[in-house]
């Protein structure tokens, strides 16, 4: 199994992971050749630079020939020269609408979004996700990376919609902003999808400190979209007090990676550094990406991993495991409504899974038993839920080791609209798929379409994309 394992000791943001990518191996030329297929008007500048003593590969975006900014360095030249013209990074807006900006790192990835309302006004600058899919879809590059971008962007658009409240067909990204990202977004797809890894691992992720300005004034780091996108991530904050992990950042690390760890066994081949904007003393700004094929761990190595995921050594059969906590009540009078309700409230409050057994309980009553899978950290709120929305007297507990599949999403685009695609991997070969019931059902019911023919239709479009990206 061929592996990539990001550490994030710095941070990440779109461009330290374009430079990690090239510096690990990833040709200039594929990644030029794929922002000249955006048709965007940007380029790339490619450079070698130090970082605290480490050499890395830096790449900058210019759009229309004007690079872009990173926030700190805009406003500290706005507070010296306030009349002085704003950077993309910072638009002033008459309208009174918010706007949700994607926050800029110091090394000067952003994805600016805001949220567009439903009424008459618009701008002509916005890009929605509709549009910037459309642009994705119409690149010459591989249709796996097309997916893998398009889940990034929504990713973001998810994350900015949530924290302000919109649908995320309401979320636009502002067109210079947009140009930035999607030039970030997609180059990184295809840089991933050219070293062909298995399984992406990504370290804790130092999310640095302090506090970011924008368009809604100062506020503490992680920006709230970025703490969106890092939900059940280990996080920490080490070192300048600054931004370092970016919504752009943050939503790649959610599309590819499969597992939180420590540095996992493997025959090293290739490794890459990609630099951010700004040097800090005792603090090398980049990111590093390690490439190899998986090795069985010693069966003397003391356990490495410190998160709720570990690793199960077995060569070929070298599997990914998790701890779950299982929770179980008997139930013998209580309502099958509220039985249903109670299930319904439980997957709501972040069960992973909840099921019911019918059971034969003392002097021949019909019951149920509840059946909850919960990560450990849940179990405790789940299991007053089943208090106070059952009729049961005690709740059993105990915790589980579970071997798991890797999965990853990819998002079709059927004749109805988009549909993401589950997608679980043993070994590095795809072992099952299936198109998300949600997704289906949604289209279902707003395009009045039978939903066997929507899940159908998935199944063909992902079957049909995967044949020709081969």
């Amino acid at each position: 199994m061929r592996l990539a394992y990001l550490d994030c000791f710095s941070g990440i943001s779109g461009d330290m992971f374009l430079g990690a990518l090239l510096d690990a191996g990833v040709p200039a030329a594929l990644l030029e050749e794929t922002v000249a297929a955006l048709n965007l008007g940007a380029k790339l500048e490619i450079s070698r630079v130090t970082r605290d003593g480490i050499a890395a590969t830096k790449v900058d975006v210019y759009t229309h020939g004007e690079k872009d900014l990173p926030r700190e360095v805009f406003w500290e030249q706005k507070s010296r020269s306030p009349n002085a013209p704003q950077s993309a990074h910072s638009h002033s807006h008459s309208s009174s609408h918010a706007h949700a900006h994607g926050h800029s790192h110091e090394t000067g990835v952003s994805a600016i979004a805001h949220p567009h309302p439903t009424d008459a006004h618009t701008h002509s600058h916005a890009r929605g996700l509709t549009e910037i899919r459309q642009i994705i879809n119409a690149a010459n590059i591989p249709a796996a990376a097309k997916a893998t971008a398009i889940r990034i962007f929504e990713n973001l658009g998810a994350a900015e919609a949530e924290v302000h409240n919109c649908r995320i067909e309401d979320v636009h990204f502002h067109e210079v902003g947009a140009v930035d990202a999607l030039v970030d977004i997609v180059c990184a797809a295809v840089g991933a999808e050219a070293l062909a890894i298995d399984q992406w691992i990504c370290s804790p992720l130092n999310v640095g400190a302090g506090t970011v300005k924008c368009t809604h004034g100062t506020l503490p780091i992680p920006a709230p979209a970025t703490l969106k996108l890092l939900k059940d991530a280990p996080v920490y904050s080490s070192g300048p007090q600054v931004e370092l992990v970016t919504p752009t950042g943050a939503a790649i690390v959610k599309a590819l990676a499969s597992r939180f760890a420590s540095f996992p066994p493997m025959r090293v081949s290739a490794s890459g550094y990609g630099a951010g904007s700004r040097d800090f003393p005792d603090h090398p700004n980049v990111l590093r990406i390690t490439v190899g094929e998986a090795i069985q761990r010693p069966a003397n190595a003391p356990s490495v991993e410190s998160l709720a995921t570990s690793h199960i050594p077995g060569g070929d059969n070298d599997l990914p495991t998790d701890t779950i906590t299982v929770l179980e009540a008997n139930l013998d009078d209580l309502s099958p409504q509220i039985l249903a309700y109670a299930i319904d409230r439980l997957f709501t409050e972040g069960a992973l899974d909840v099921f019911s057994v019918p059971v034969q309980m003392k002097k021949n009553r019909a019951g149920a038993l509840l059946i909850v899978l919960a990560k450990p950290e849940d179990a405790d709120r789940l299991t007053k839920i089943i208090f106070a929305e059952t009729t049961t007297l005690g709740v059993r507990r105990r915790d589980e080791q579970r071997r798991i599949l890797t999965r990853r999403w990819e998002t079709v685009e059927t004749e109805w609209g988009p549909v993401r695609i589950k997608i679980a991997n043993l070994n590095g070969t795809v072992s099952n798929y299936a198109p998300e019931f949600e997704d289906c059902r949604r289209i279902a019911a707003e395009r009045h379409v039978p939903l066997k023919q929507v899940m159908e239709s998935a199944i063909r479009k992902f079957n049909a994309d995967t044949s020709n990206s081969q």
